[in-house]
């Protein structure tokens, strides 16, 4: 479905640009006019593109929700699996608002709610996701699919799986039940 609309839509683009070349092929002086109504650029200074990429971001201000949400989040830097790890970092300018980033990539993260209790962030414009539970965290690329971190983890998160490791939490389906409640 979605190659179908990829598809339509260079067709479309296609024939867009084809039409602009031929109504601007038919006129003898279309070069000259299109030349004379662009309006001259004028270049930026390097030190004003420094001055505007060093400016904080200002966000919109989060809801209550969010922020509580935002406050359970584990800052710092998080070792993952195969020796990688990430960096998250609070805003301090933008409450609530998180920067991530790791070896190839950087993502400014918000929080997001989630019936499962689990912390989720999101880089709505990325796609990326990072998803922390209490044993560790994820950070996911959604937009390819795939992982890009796992098994994150912040000290308070080890301390959790180590427990979980001496003390497993109970089966969700639990097959050694006795059948006695079921019999009649």
């Amino acid at each position: 479905m979605r190659s179908l609309k990829k598809i339509i839509v260079s067709l479309l683009m296609g024939a867009g640009a084809f039409l602009t070349f031929a109504a601007n092929a038919q006129t003898p002086n279309a070069q000259k006019t299109v030349a004379a109504t662009k309006s001259p650029t004028k270049p930026v200074a390097k030190s004003a593109a420094k001055q505007e990429a060093s400016k904080p971001v200002q966000e919109v201000p989060l809801e209550p929700q969010a922020l509580s949400i935002a406050e359970r989040v584990h800052v710092g830097n998080l070792p993952c699996e195969l020796g990688a790890s990430v960096r998250m970092t609070a805003d301090a300018q933008n409450p609530g608002y998180f920067n991530l980033q790791g070896k190839g990539y950087k993502y400014r993260m918000r929080p997001v709610s989630t019936t499962t209790g689990a912390i989720r962030l999101e880089d709505e414009k990325a796609g990326a996701v990072w998803l922390q539970l209490a044993n560790k965290s994820m950070l996911m690329d959604q937009k390819n699919g795939r992982r890009l971190a796992d098994e994150c983890a912040h000290p308070d998160q080890v301390a959790v799986a180590n427990d979980m490791k001496i003390n497993p939490p109970p089966a969700l389906i639990d097959v050694n039940t006795t059948t006695s409640s079921v019999q009649r």
